[in-house]
């Protein structure tokens, strides 16, 4: 009787952390880390009254187009090797940011949705790395660049077929400052 009610006991307390965990909202790194998402402004997530008018640049980033001034670096799959193309856009990145030194810039860690969330996390960083060793090989101060892993979390593209996957295998820089 006792073995029963504890097997009970134990299947009510799984039933109700499982509806709890189920209830909680789940943030994206981003907010988690800034308190809100970013608008994509190039500052990732900033405030403009949270950047001094000499550090911005804002007017700089949004005269490049869309995309920013820096291109993103695209791997293959389960890679962390810069390929040629890879190579190339990085050496016109490390130009803009010798052009600019005032310009610190994050680089994040992107991967497709196959792979574990650890796995991805993981590969995520040793990608950010990667472009961030290569632009020091070309000159770009190390205390200017910084590195996060955002894994499989922040997709560019949502599809689940190899066109969609290789967009999300990225290297992306966001401008600081």
């Amino acid at each position: 009787m006792v073995n029963n009610t504890f097997r009970g006991g134990w299947l009510i307390g799984v039933l109700l952390l499982s509806l709890a965990l189920i209830g909680c909202p789940k943030q994206s790194p981003q907010q988690m880390r800034y308190g809100t998402p970013s608008t994509g402004s190039g500052t990732s997530g900033m405030g403009e009254a949270e950047i001094g008018e000499g550090e911005r640049l804002q007017d700089r980033v949004q005269e490049d187009g869309e995309g920013g001034p820096l291109q993103d670096v695209f791997f293959s799959y389960d890679s962390f090797e810069l390929s040629e193309e890879a190579r190339q856009t990085l050496q016109a990145n490390a130009d803009w940011l010798q052009n600019n030194a005032e310009a610190k810039v994050e680089i994040e860690g992107h991967c497709d949705e196959r792979g574990t969330a650890e796995y991805n996390l993981a590969l995520g960083t040793k990608r950010a790395r990667a472009a961030q060793d290569y632009l020091i090989t070309l000159g770009v101060p190390a205390e200017r660049l910084s590195v996060i892993s955002y894994g499989e979390e922040l997709p560019q593209c949502t599809d689940a077929n190899e066109s969609c996957w290789q967009r999300n295998r990225r290297g992306h820089f966001s401008v600081l400052r």
